[in-house]
């Protein structure tokens, strides 16, 4: 799965991209107008795709999986048992946080794939020393 990329994103940014009453919606807005090499997982993209879904309905559901696939440069990448058993190793080293397997594949991916900085307003995705985009916004 190794390959670098200069960002990964989270579903946070994705939705605070998509969703104009974000309160992050212009910062994303500015970073994906000229983004840098992109990764994010296939786990992002259906925690967005439900959330979207339970928030709004099934339209625009399907308006965030359709700006997903036209997103470059943005690398969407599979979740096999490596990438969950590196996830379920880094949610028992945070045991005391309340990471979810998204963020802790997450966590494993940037890790694992030269990422620089990551794309989230969650600061639990911080937990390893990557800085967050919104510390520097």
């Amino acid at each position: 799965m190794a390959t670098s990329a200069e960002a990964y994103v989270d579903t946070s940014a994705l939705i605070a991209f998509a969703d104009r009453s974000d309160s992050h919606h212009r910062l994303f807005r500015r970073l994906f107008g000229a983004p840098p090499g992109l990764v994010t997982t296939t786990l992002v993209i259906a925690e967005g795709h439900g959330w979207f879904l339970r928030r709004y309905d099934r339209s625009r559901g399907l308006q965030f999986l359709a700006m997903v696939e036209a997103m470059a440069p943005l690398r969407v990448l599979r979740v096999g048992p490596e990438e969950q058993a590196a996830a379920t190793a880094l949610l028992r080293r945070f045991s005391d946080q309340d990471l979810t397997m998204t963020d802790a594949v997450g966590l494993h991916v940037s890790a694992t794939n030269g990422v620089r900085t990551i794309w989230s307003t969650d600061r639990h995705l911080g937990l390893t020393g990557l800085p967050l985009v919104i510390g520097r916004a």
